[in-house]
């Protein structure tokens, strides 16, 4: 028999008896009698050359090798349900909770209209909505999505897509400018007390882009390190330092004159708006539909000048 024919014999009776702790349970689950998956499982060690599990009366567990290849087969078995829940997801109308994470003022300036559209459109939809800035572990926190915005991610095994852009400025307000002056180089920032973003891995090293193409870092004087831009951004209005937001924060503030942008002559980081899920689940029709009612509905990039 061709290798191929059997690629697969074995390793969805393997991973139920793995999740379920025993062969008996396996067999309920899959309707096959206890000494059937016995065999498989079996057959299966025999076809690898390689012991998958310890067995006694009273127990299983994996060998070192069992671990590994029983990790792989998760992924075979989540792939293959993925690929047969495409074949009719176009047929399938979303349902259920959609859990989301988004930062606050994110969230109430430009997801808020998105997700009334989403359950107006899918009634079957309940949402679950954390507003807040913190990095939620999507996985073991059982969140379907979360929005995030970042000048980079940081490298994991979430799926990240790309919905929009914002730039980013450098602000205070006129009474701080006043007081102890504006500053005209990056370098001039070191005389003064700014207020950094503390969910990045080096919150106080500011970096410039000059207009002849070289970059410029500088290490900041920070008086204030802080997780939450939205508190941030209340420091600075009560005249407490200099600090760095992407413009989705700042609108209000700017249109009613508390802050003044500036070195305007220098090119700021852009903030990427993410879209992240889990890698290891196909998506259900719940989370595909709000991606792509994302993609459609956010600006492609927003810039305050």
């Amino acid at each position: 028999m061709d290798q191929d024919t059997k690629l697969f014999d074995g390793v969805v009776i393997f991973t139920h008896v793995i999740e379920l702790g025993s062969f008996s349970l396996a067999a309920e689950k899959t309707g096959h009698s206890t000494s059937y998956v016995s065999k498989e499982v079996t057959k299966l060690e025999l076809r690898l050359n390689t012991r998958l599990l310890h067995r006694t009366t009273r127990s299983l567990s994996l060998t070192a090798e069992g671990k590994l290849f029983y990790q792989q087969c998760q992924q075979m078995v989540a792939d293959a349900h993925a690929a047969i829940n495409m074949i009719d997801s176009s047929l399938l109308i979303p349902s259920g909770t959609l859990k989301i994470s988004c930062p606050v003022t994110f969230g109430l300036q430009y997801l808020q209209p998105i997700l009334s559209l989403f359950m107006r459109t899918y009634p079957e939809i309940k949402l679950d909505i954390d507003f807040s800035d913190r990095q939620v572990d999507l996985v073991q926190d059982g969140y379907d999505l979360a929005i995030r915005a970042t000048g980079q991610l940081s490298d994991s095994s979430l799926i990240c897509k790309r919905i929009s852009q914002f730039h980013a400025h450098i602000v205070a307000t006129p009474q701080y400018l006043a007081q102890h002056g504006t500053p005209q180089t990056p370098q001039d920032l070191m005389g003064h007390q700014c207020i950094c973003y503390s969910n990045l891995k080096q919150p106080d090293r500011w970096q410039f882009e000059h207009t002849d193409g070289h970059t410029e870092v500088v290490d900041v004087t920070q008086v204030i390190g802080c997780n939450n831009a939205d508190m941030e951004l209340a420091m600075v209005l009560d005249h407490h330092g200099i600090c760095r937001l992407p413009s989705f924060y700042l609108t209000e503030a700017l249109e009613k004159q508390q802050l003044t942008i500036i070195l305007q002559d220098y090119i700021q980081p852009e903030i990427d708006i993410y879209a992240v899920y889990p890698s290891r689940k196909h998506l259900t029709p719940k989370v595909r539909s709000f991606i792509d009612l994302l993609v459609e509905k956010m600006p492609k990039t927003t810039n305050l000048n």
